[in-house]
């Protein structure tokens, strides 16, 4: 329980003395953290990844606690508030699918709930996404996407903000902590205005941004429930009273919200020196610190969205008539530029600029350096080529399954990895797996071999989706060994508990075994070795299933 005069985020003391009272030191996630709670939210829903993980983790450490804020200033006033004691409940779950289909639930419902994963969970709950849009919810809802420029801990570098299109849904990308609070209070309350769910996108970058908020006054319930009157309404016509009704209220959001907006540069430029640029999400941060640092770009004018969906583009335009060239810097993919290139002096990743995916203040100098080129002379991948390269990520040197990993090289035999510790020993020197698409994946994609093939996958991603592939193996006879990697935890992603799903997989399969790594004196019914025994199986017809016991020495 926090005491009354000190406002405390989980796991980081911030503590106010009499002259720091007006605003609350914080991370881009603790601002998100704080916004949350001013924002009534009572249901947190989560799948871990990176990087989210910490974030959710935020909500997890006061769980279900009535937390005491009192002496809140606010903008309105710089009196105190009365004190509020919002309770949530906040759990992390297995597929991002049903994380926002609880979530819907407890929206139609009246109260406020908040879905975090990261950017490859947003296909999978795509789907119950889009539909919701124009079938309509009721509380707010916001899903947060954490993407992941650069590629640290993920399986591919992709951009949540193409959700906001193809979903049809405000999207915002928050520069800073004061953003990232500002930015999800105002997510809840538009999404109860359209009655859709509105997408809020971060990054590592977020995170690792300070600064002061200033925190507004609590949001408090009712709030709304779903109207079933939409369903007098056809679905081709719940698209048509969306487009006639909802979206034009995004669209005048985006041109006239404060969160985005123009900061000039010096005054009284010269024509020649008319430099613009068009920024969103941590980047802005970047471009800022270079600007300051460089000191050579005084002139330079900036646009700074932390809404992106729709894009404002009334005011891009005056920005672009205002600016003799301009630049678009952002992280990952080139999201805006796509859609204003079309202007002609628009520069950026489709120019050569700038890189696709993460943004360095190296990448802005040398983008600005050749602003007036319409392609950089020299390849903008040039300013790298010095750069530190890291390892890549490898199998832990006391893994309990590297035993395995070092037999799984068996010839003629395919094997598919799945997403988590398995898809390391795909390279060499292991080179264990020969294939890993998505979490969940390797049992159907194994199903899908010219001969009986190996799937190799871990226990949270059987919970994910390859219990699906493993159902659907079962009834139409396929022929795979699924080699179940049972550590009971998410490794990869932080140790987070994985259901025990056993009794549901012999109750879909005949042939199920279980293997002891810890315990080598244990032996199968059959009493050969682990190797033995996947060979034997491997040489049956139909579908067999291993569950291969190890502990990973990283959380026990």
């Amino acid at each position: 329980m926090e005491t009354a005069e000190t406002p405390v985020i989980p796991g980081r003391g911030v503590n106010l003395n009499a002259e720091e009272k007006e605003a609350v030191s914080c991370n881009g996630f603790e601002a998100l953290y704080l916004a949350a709670l001013d924002s009534d939210v009572t249901l947190i829903t989560g799948v871990p990844g990176y990087p989210v993980t910490s974030l959710m983790e935020l909500f997890l450490k006061t769980d279900n606690i009535s937390t005491e804020m009192d002496k809140i200033p606010t903008k309105a006033n710089n009196a105190s508030t009365a004190s509020h004691g919002p309770t949530y409940k906040a759990r992390w779950l297995t597929n991002e699918k049903v994380a926002l289909e609880i979530a819907l639930g407890a929206s139609v419902s009246g109260r406020r709930s908040l879905v975090i994963v990261k950017h490859v969970g947003m296909n999978l709950l795509s789907d119950p996404l889009i539909t919701s849009v124009t079938h309509t919810t009721g509380a707010g809802l916001v899903i947060i996407a954490g993407d992941d420029p650069g590629v640290k801990g993920s399986q591919n570098e992709q951009d949540s903000r193409w959700y906001g299109r193809i979903a049809e849904v405000a999207v915002f990308d928050p520069i800073d902590p004061d953003a990232a609070y500002q930015t999800l209070r105002r997510a809840y309350e538009l999404s109860e205005e359209i009655r859709a769910p509105v997408i809020l996108r971060v990054t590592a970058g977020l995170e690792k941004t300070g600064g002061k908020i200033l925190r507004l006054p609590p949001a408090s319930a009712p709030h709304p429930m779903f109207d079933s009157s939409i369903w007098e309404l056809r679905m081709v016509e719940k698209h048509q009273h969306f487009h006639s009704k909802a979206y034009p209220m995004l669209e005048a959001e985006a041109e006239n919200t404060d969160l985005n907006e123009v900061r000039e540069g010096t005054e009284n430029r010269q024509k020649a020196e008319k430099i613009g640029i068009i920024s969103s999400g941590f980047a802005t941060s970047i471009i800022e610190d270079t600007l300051k640092k460089s000191g050579g770009y005084p002139g330079v004018s900036q646009l700074v969205l932390n809404l992106v969906n729709p894009l404002p583009l009334q005011k891009i335009g005056v920005f672009l008539k205002n600016n003799r060239r301009v630049l678009v810097v952002e992280e990952s993919e080139p999201f805006i530029e796509e859609q204003i290139r079309i202007a002609g002096n628009v520069c950026g990743k489709k120019t050569g600029h700038l890189p696709y995916g993460q943004i360095t203040p190296e990448d802005i100098s040398f983008a600005l350096e050749h602003i007036e080129e319409e392609t950089p002379s020299i390849p903008v991948d040039s300013i790298r080529t010095g750069a530190r390269k890291k390892d890549r990520a490898s199998i832990c040197d006391d893994c309990p399954y590297l035993p395995l990993y070092h037999f799984l090289r068996i010839p003629d035999v395919q094997i598919a990895g799945d997403m988590g510790c398995s898809v390391r020993s795909a390279p060499e020197p292991l080179a264990a797996v020969d294939v890993s698409f998505a979490l969940g994946s390797a049992i159907s994609v194994a199903c899908g071999f010219e001969k009986k093939g190996i799937a190799v996958i871990g226990d949270f991603a059987l919970a994910h989706s390859g219990i699906l592939g493993l159902l659907n193996a079962a009834s139409e006879g396929d022929e795979v060994l699924v080699l179940v990697l049972q550590n009971e935890v998410a490794a990869m992603t932080g140790g987070q508990k994985v259901p025990d799903l056993q009794k549901v997989v012999e109750a879909i399969v005949p042939d199920v075994s279980f293997f002891d790594l810890d315990s080598e004196e244990k032996k199968t019914t059959s009493g050969s070795g682990l190797s033995d025994l996947i060979l034997e199986k491997l040489a049956l017809p139909g579908i067999s299933v291993i569950f291969i016991k190890g502990q990973c020495k990283k959380y026990y």
